[in-house]
Formats: structure tokens, sequence, C-alpha cells
């Protein structure tokens, strides 16, 4: 069934989420949810919990069609740079050019309660540090420098301009 992707603008992508304190059947339900989402999405690889409205530490991932889920992770080591036009499935339409540590070793909690690592470079490295912003309330829009942010802005608003018209429903007159 899935859930609507919230998109910028909604207060909940600018809140930082509660952390997961019991692995139940909600949560479960959540993670359901979440890849539901995920495989009804144009093109993501990714989705934190915050983006279908719940505050909750969660993110899940499906690359190369392995599905992956953690609770509660931090990035405890990273290294490098890497540059990378980066999008966002609660900013549709938008990609922008972001630094981001190249490598990454993130920690979490895994569906049956035990301590994961995983590490990654380059793109996946890049999903892992998106989704945990997610997680604190921080969107790319958080990321780019005050000039970045007003180009940014400013295309956002225009492709919201453009599909404006495709979202309202057309009305017909009868004779």
């Amino acid at each position: 069934m899935g859930q609507e992707i919230r998109t910028f603008g909604d207060p909940v992508l600018k809140s930082a989420a509660a952390p997961v304190t019991d692995i139940d059947s909600r949560v479960i339900r959540l993670v359901d949810e979440m890849f539901d989402t995920l495989n009804r999405s144009d093109g993501g690889i990714a989705l934190a919990a915050p983006q279908i409205g719940v505050r909750r530490q969660v993110f899940i991932w499906d690359l190369d069609g392995e599905r992956h889920v953690v609770c509660n992770p931090e990035i405890v080591e990273s290294d490098g740079e890497w540059v990378y036009d980066e999008g966002c499935l609660s900013i549709p339409g938008l990609f922008v050019e972001i630094v981001r540590p190249k490598t990454v070793l993130m920690r979490g909690v895994s569906l049956d309660g035990n301590e994961v690592e995983f590490e990654a470079d380059e793109l996946e490295a890049r999903m892992y540090q998106h989704e945990l912003d997610h997680l604190h309330g921080v969107l790319m829009f958080d990321r780019m420098t005050p000039d970045q942010r007003r180009e940014a802005l400013a295309e956002y608003r225009d492709l919201q301009a453009e599909e404006a018209p495709r979202r309202r429903p057309r009305r017909l007159r009868l004779r």
C-alpha cells in the first residue's frame, strides 16, 4: 500500500526523529510501509521514516535488489571528499551538487536487535549520510552555501510551478 512521501515545506522533515527503543510489531509495520512507499517512488533507493511522516530513527534502502533496514544509525567514521549531484524524494526534480565525505562507517541496530555496521564509499556512503540527515531534520538545502541555497530554492519553486497545472483537477464544462 505505501504512504505519501512528504515534500519540502512539511514540518515533519525539519524535526529530529526519536530513537527506536523497542523493535516491536509497529516498527516492523513501519518498515513494510516504507518499502512499499520506496517501491512506488520514482527512482528512489532509500527512504527515512520522517519522509512518510513518522518521527522515528529508521531508514531503509534497496541497492541492486538487496533490501536493508537500520534503526538508530550514526556515522562513526568518515574520510575523503566526494562531489555529486544529489537528489531527494522529498524535493522532487531537484538535483544539486553537494560535497560529502567519500567513505563512511555507519553503525546502528538491525530489526533483530543486533548492532550492525555498514562500510561504504561514494554513492552508498552519500545515501547513508543523506538519510541520516533526514533523521536529524536536515535537508539538502541545509547543506548548501547561502548563494547555492537561494539558487536551488528558486529552481525548486520553478519546478513546482511547472508541476502545479498537472496536479490541479481539470474542470470540464458540459453543454
